[in-house]
């Protein structure tokens, strides 16, 4: 050191100054630091969808205010239905206007990702942090190297049981098979205790269970190229499958929606549906004895699996979307980067037991899914799902078929006899390439 000089002091300095830097810029790039400046002035309107469970809103609501708290920024969060949230989302899109985040379904984000403002760094951050997020998420919301909405989870569904009106129909559980899974469903409606399934154009419950039974015979919208190829022999099974199921059901269920298959469960109308965990939650936290006695007897299964010999699950994703137009970007980022942090995130997932399904694999060791067995089907619910748009690629085409409900649609026609399974599937095909252009 005594030899050194002024010059050579000044050339080694400058190189531990840039190799800092260069740490600082590779640590940013991969995720594991993210320094978000709130703008000044910064408010905030939220749209997110109506909650099944209160205790995602009331902690939802109270994470929030903490957010107000600790930042000033104030927030406001509006709160609409599933099927309202869709509309006001595209609209808020062309018009360039609107909430500044939005919490949406599926892949709403595919058909506007020119109007979403980049989350990568925020994305990034949270993966490095957490984890890492499932395969599942990086399907819906990653364009490239580009990320245009951050995952939320996933409100996870699962067969929801009478274990009482199983047993007495003959079976010890839910069978893991679709032969042994119909067979339970016609002891049920020969018992007086059917089931039933959401055959409406229901966001959540009507997609996933009947992508489920598509997959689950081996049929699909498109293959890996996008191509439309729903009208196959696979599908046509699949159909004639829904057909023989449908006859298991409680009257109504072409008109139901999401809501419906919860009432008509806790009303006593059905012993078996697919859904979250919103039925059990109900019926637990219900002052109502007869309802309180119920949950004892609730229980939750995987879906069963299909002639293609692995699990084929469809849920319900959550996306949460900040809009190019927001006059606070890093405001709307700081926001869902404080809602995801564990020390709001797990609480969260606490307050509505499970009833938003983790994108962070981290998130698995929450105690939530453990500290009451029926909480733990629900667990790995993104960890097994396929998007929508399964096996093609995501975007404009995956979301308008999603949005026009093309896969419900032909289940219930086969089902319920309006249509043939073989005209059934020859309309979807029809219906599906008007999305994707040849």
């Amino acid at each position: 050191m005594a030899d050194m000089n002024r010059r050579d002091f000044l050339k080694i300095a400058a190189g531990a100054a840039a190799g800092t830097l260069a740490t600082g810029e590779a640590e940013a790039q991969a995720g594991k630091t993210l320094d978000l400046k709130p703008e000044k002035g910064a408010k905030l309107r939220v749209l997110r969808w109506k909650r099944f469970v209160q205790g995602d809103e009331d902690m939802w609501m109270k994470n929030t205010a903490e957010f107000t708290k600790r930042t000033g920024i104030e927030v406001r969060v509006d709160h609409e239905g599933w099927e309202d949230v869709r509309p006001k989302a595209a609209v808020a899109a062309n018009v360039g206007s609107g909430p500044d985040i939005i919490l949406s379904t599926m892949d709403d984000a595919d058909l506007y990702p020119e109007k979403l403002l980049d989350v990568t760094d925020l994305a990034n951050y949270l993966g490095a942090k957490y984890g890492g997020w499932y395969p599942v998420c990086e399907q819906y919301l990653k364009q490239g190297n580009r990320w245009i909405a951050l995952p939320l989870g996933c409100a996870g569904n699962c067969i929801v049981y009478r274990d009482s009106h199983v047993k007495a129909a003959g079976f010890s559980t839910v069978p893991r098979n679709t032969d042994g899974f119909l067979k339970l469903c016609q002891a049920l409606k020969e018992k007086g205790t059917p089931a039933g399934f959401a055959l409406g154009n229901a966001t959540g419950d009507g997609n996933v269970w009947c992508h489920w039974l598509v997959w689950s015979f081996g049929g699909k919208l498109v293959d890996e190229k996008n191509n439309v190829v729903v009208n196959s022999p696979e599908t046509v099974r699949a159909l004639e499958y829904a057909k023989e199921l449908y006859q298991t059901f409680v009257p109504g269920t072409l008109s139901w929606l999401d809501p419906n298959n919860n009432k008509a469960f806790l009303d006593g109308q059905i012993s078996l549906t697919a859904n979250g965990i919103s039925i059990y939650y109900a019926a637990k936290n219900s002052n109502d004895p007869k309802l309180k006695e119920m949950a004892s007897d609730i229980q939750h299964a995987n879906m069963p699996v299909g002639p293609i010999g692995k699990p084929t699950e469809l849920n319900l994703f959550f996306n949460q979307m900040i809009f190019k137009y927001t006059k606070y970007p890093q405001a709307a980022k700081e926001y869902l980067r404080f809602m995801m942090e564990k020390d709001e995130y797990e609480p969260w997932q606490q307050a509505a037991i499970g009833y938003i399904t983790l994108p962070l694999r981290a998130y698995e060791a929450d105690p939530i899914w453990t500290v009451d067995p029926k909480h733990t089907p629900y667990r790995d619910a993104m960890k097994i799902m396929n998007a929508n748009g399964w096996p093609g690629k995501m975007g404009y085409a995956s979301a308008g078929a999603m949005s026009d409900f093309i896969v419900v649609n032909m289940v219930a026609e086969a089902a319920s006899g309006a249509r043939s399974p073989k005209e059934a599937a020859e309309r979807a095909q029809k219906r599906a390439e008007r999305y994707y252009k040849v």
